[in-house]
């Protein structure tokens, strides 16, 4: 099952239709989408909005390098014209969101189609201590294109596994923390968390303002980068940071410690990534060790206070029909628990919803606390080895899906970044028995640019030793 691969710095001479694009992906939905489920809500106009597209083209009017490309987007971020439900029933029903998020509007734009929204881990994943990735009540299971019977990651689920099934080369994700990185890891595609704050927050639904963003999610590091060029509002040409595969003069840590060692075979692959680049020029720093990022109690009490009072600011521009506080919401799920709640509970909703505001002391200290350590972490390593950055293992391979128990995560590398509002940067790095896994590049606040040169290096010299990352086969797992 073969897809197109053309986008951002991919355009062969004659760029196709918009048209030809939006139907030959509508063909690969109806045919795997199906299978992987990570499409929740395609958009019926789609093919009008290709035809005005390739009519604009045809007369001259080029709206940029994205002009007439399909994008999907994560069903947490606003659309004028399509449901915005977080993958809950409770705004399932209630009427699109009035307005497109910025980030939407910068988009349509700049030339892109919006050909529907991706299934997430409902409400990105801050609900229950014994979710699944990729799970929601209103879009159900997403499933890796890989291995069927193996989790996509979460919470950016559907946008990662529609990149990698085909059904979209471009697609936008949210993260948190890891809810990028890890769905991309996990389906062999890139991932771009950027700095915190680059991209407008508004329109999305939120879990934390101090660590959330959007981010692209893409088969190329150079489409991720064109991405984000747009997203930003193109006062950086983020595309320009790929430049061939020359790290001569860059540096590069690689911290150990906890951030290895929970997969043997990603460990391998890792290793077999910093030679190529080392072979690509880059000095490589190794053995280094970042501190723990703050203690667990503090990384939770920061999202149990904003999402509070986040989210009940978000809900105030929807519909007035629908749920206006968390607590709305969980009388929601309580009322709808046989749909809502059939596979884990919403403790941690419950508990978010017991806080006391953002002038709270224990808030406030726990923020302190967590901003010093994860931004004191990565910046004492980048200065004190003169680094330009750091690089990991991303994730484990993906596990197997259980519904009743839950995810089984066994080690990230994105706590820091989170903490400090950091940029992150996965791609592919090979695979462990048929199962992607990826490398991670995390640096200082708006080193983005900087993430982009390594990546896109990295990957170039990956494909002149190994050729194409390898396609899914959307079997099961065995």
């Amino acid at each position: 099952m073969s897809s197109t691969r053309q986008g951002p710095g991919d355009v062969s001479p004659g760029p196709r239709t918009a048209i030809a694009t939006v139907e030959e992906l509508q063909n690969r939905y109806a045919e795997l989408n199906p299978l992987v489920n990570a499409v929740c809500t395609p958009n019926p106009a789609a093919l009008t909005e290709a035809t005005r597209l390739d009519t604009e083209r045809h007369e001259g009017r080029v709206r940029g390098p994205l002009h007439g490309l399909p994008v999907l987007v994560k069903d947490n971020i606003d659309t004028f014209d399509l449901p915005t439900t977080a993958g809950s029933l409770a705004l399932a029903d209630q009427p699109p969101p009035p307005y497109d998020a910025p980030l939407v509007r910068r988009l349509r734009e700049a030339g892109c189609i919006i050909l529907g929204k991706t299934n997430l881990s409902e409400w990105a994943n801050f609900r229950g201590s014994a979710s699944s990735s990729g799970w929601s009540a209103y879009g159900g299971l997403t499933r890796n294109p890989y291995a069927l019977n193996r989790s996509a990651g979460g919470s950016s689920s559907g946008s990662g596994a529609a990149v990698a099934a085909g059904l979209a080369d471009l697609a936008i994700g949210t993260e948190t923390n890891g809810s990028i990185v890890c769905p991309a890891a996990l389906n062999g595609v890139v991932g771009l968390k950027p700095t915190v704050g680059l991209i407008p927050q508004q329109g999305i639904v939120p879990l934390s303002h101090s660590q959330d963003t959007a981010g692209p999610m893409t088969k190329t590091v150079r489409q991720a980068a064109a991405l984000l060029t747009v997203m930003t509002g193109g006062g950086v040409d983020y595309e320009a940071s790929c430049q061939g595969d020359d790290l001569t003069g860059v540096r590069i840590g690689v911290p150990r410690g906890p951030l290895w060692g929970y997969s043997n075979g990603l460990d391998q692959a890792t290793e077999e990534a910093l030679k190529l680049l080392s072979a690509a020029g880059a000095t490589l720093v190794d053995d280094l060790s970042l501190p723990a990022p703050g203690s667990e109690r503090d990384q939770l009490a920061i999202l149990e206070y904003e999402m509070k009072v986040d989210l009940a600011a978000y809900l105030a521009t929807r519909h007035p029909g629908g749920p206006r506080t968390l607590a709305d919401v969980i009388a929601f799920n309580k009322a709808h628990a046989d749909t809502e709640l059939r596979y884990f509970g919403q403790e941690l909703f419950e508990r978010s919803d017991l806080t006391d505001g953002l002038d709270s002391a224990v808030y406030v200290a726990a923020r302190l606390s967590a901003l010093a350590s994860g931004r004191d972490g990565i910046d004492n390593l980048l200065r004190d080895h003169q680094l330009d950055a750091l690089v990991t293992p991303s994730y484990s391979p993906a596990w197997a899906i259980d519904l009743i128990n839950g995810d089984h995560v066994l080690g990230s590398s994105s706590s820091h970044a989170a903490l400090a509002g950091y940029p992150l940067l996965a791609v592919p790095s090979g695979l462990v028995e048929g199962l992607p896994v990826g490398i991670t590049f995390s640096g200082t606040g708006r080193s983005d640019a900087t993430l982009i040169r390594l990546a896109h290096a990295f990957e170039t010299a990956r494909i002149k030793a190994h050729g194409p990352f390898p396609t899914p086969e959307f079997r099961q797992w065995v």
